[in-house]
């Protein structure tokens, strides 16, 4: 069967169903999932283990009529965006009326400051927080706005507050979430700008306005440089801008404008919010819609999870059951002779195995070829030597039933970093040392802590 490729709604999914069944397990109905055919090849890659998952999920949500409580903190998330820019629409409205008041006067480096001051501080707040990587700044002002969805602080958690912060934790932090938050705030301030604009364009049609400035603590050659400077880019678009003997002629108290002064200097405000403000809002937006898809298909599910080890081996088959389930009918025959049938044990094809200080009594799989046990400091660079020739992947055996400690985390990772071969791992038993659930967990841990794929990792 084709592995199809998965959607990051598939993934949050996956992950809304792992909070509830890991807190409301007892709740669920499984007959669904009981009914699910076996894995169609035994060679666990993470595209057809995600697959699966997602053929799981599909039976435990209609089983358990679970739809609309995963779909539900989505649907939350969509409305504060909209009550988040219907916000900016008032407050933008609200800042350009206020500037403007009821005078026929406007001052145009204060409606400047209003509309643009504010989201330029806002614009290198996030520049800042994306350059030094820091969620809180980059997050911008609705870096908390979900922050009232109904899981928070609750003693026993329902399946929909889990749900609420599965999707919460997949969508709204980590990468995903710094580009959508990101997303959200360009948003707000693109609205604020268009909606304080649009205000002043309709006002200005409707009433005329002469435009003024002044200031108190600078020199008056100050603003008049300011205005030449500000209006260079708008010049070469093809925008009109006061000349020097209309900027002094705008000055407070000096009198009427005729009505070329009063069409540069509109020209002026509106080039200047769109220059200034829209334009970088639309380019940042851009920019961000780009990374959240980016970080959106880079998103994985951290299958080092006792929740995914244990699905693994139930939907994959990928564990080697080392165990007698009838009597020899070889027995008395010389091993030689023995036709041995080829064993699905999901061992990569020409792997070289190096053993981890594993002792006499500790059995590989047949059809590994086993190269070097370290177990000293003459093997150990012996093995070192060997690794950086291998022309298969490397599988390295560690005794399941052992502690995994830094030595051999160690060790490991000297060996995969020597290596140009693919890195697997493989937890070796022993009938007389039973492997507790905890300890083979903490194997998986230090597979992920050398930069051992998941599903890399091989259980006997």
């Amino acid at each position: 069967m084709p592995v199809k490729k998965y959607r990051f709604p598939d993934l949050v999914r996956i992950e809304q169903l792992r909070h509830i069944e890991s807190n409301k397990a007892e709740d669920l109905s499984y007959d669904g999932v009981k009914n699910i055919p076996g894995a169609s090849s035994n060679e666990f890659s993470y595209l057809e283990f995600i697959q699966r998952l997602n053929t799981r999920a599909k039976y435990l949500i209609r089983d358990n009529a679970l739809e609309t409580a995963l779909q539900q903190p989505h649907k939350r998330y969509v409305q504060a965006r909209w009550v988040c820019l219907l916000a900016a629409v008032l407050l933008g409205g609200l800042a350009a009326s206020h500037a403007v008041s009821e005078s026929t006067t406007l001052n145009i480096y204060w409606l400047l400051a209003v509309l643009l001051g504010f989201n330029t501080i806002s614009l290198l707040l996030w520049v800042s927080g994306i350059a030094l990587n820091l969620q809180s700044l980059s997050s911008g002002i609705a870096a908390h706005l979900a922050s009232w969805l109904p899981y928070r602080h609750k003693a026993e958690p329902t399946i929909t507050s889990l749900a609420s912060r599965a999707w919460w934790q997949s969508c709204l932090t980590g990468a995903v979430g710094k580009w959508r938050i990101s997303v959200l705030t360009h948003h707000f301030w693109l609205t604020y700008l268009a909606a304080g604009m649009v205000l002043l364009v309709l006002l200005m049609l409707a009433k005329q306005y002469n435009f003024i400035w002044g200031t108190t603590l600078l020199p008056d050659s100050a603003l008049p440089r300011l205005t030449q400077i500000l209006g260079a880019p708008l010049e070469a678009v093809g925008l009109s801008i006061p000349d020097d003997s209309q900027t002094v002629a705008s000055r407070i108290g000096t009198g009427k404008q005729d009505a070329e002064t009063r069409m540069a200097w509109a020209s002026f405000l509106i080039g200047a919010v769109l220059i200034y403000g829209i334009f970088p809002r639309l380019l940042m937006l851009g920019l961000s819609l780009m990374m959240q898809q980016w970080s959106e298909r880079r998103f994985r599910l951290d299958l080092y999870l006792p929740y995914y080890i244990r699905l693994r081996q139930q939907l994959m088959a990928h564990a080697i059951k080392a165990k007698v389930i009838d009597a020899d009918p070889n027995a008395g025959i010389k091993p030689a002779d023995i036709a041995r049938p080829p064993k699905n044990t999901a061992i990569p094809a020409n792997a070289q195995a190096f053993g981890i200080e594993l002792d006499a009594s500790t059995h590989w799989p047949e059809s590994v070829v086993f190269r070097l046990n370290i177990v000293d400091q003459d093997t150990h660079d012996e093995a070192i030597a060997q690794v950086k020739n291998l022309n298969g992947p490397l599988l390295l055996g560690v005794a399941a039933h052992r502690l995994p400690d830094r030595g051999v985390q160690r060790l490991i990772k000297e060996l995969i970093d020597g290596s140009r071969a693919e890195p697997w791992l493989i937890l070796l038993r022993k009938p007389s040392a039973p492997v507790a659930n905890a300890r083979e967990f903490a194997w998986f841990r230090l597979a992920e802590a050398c930069d051992i794929p998941a599903e890399h990792v091989i259980t006997q």
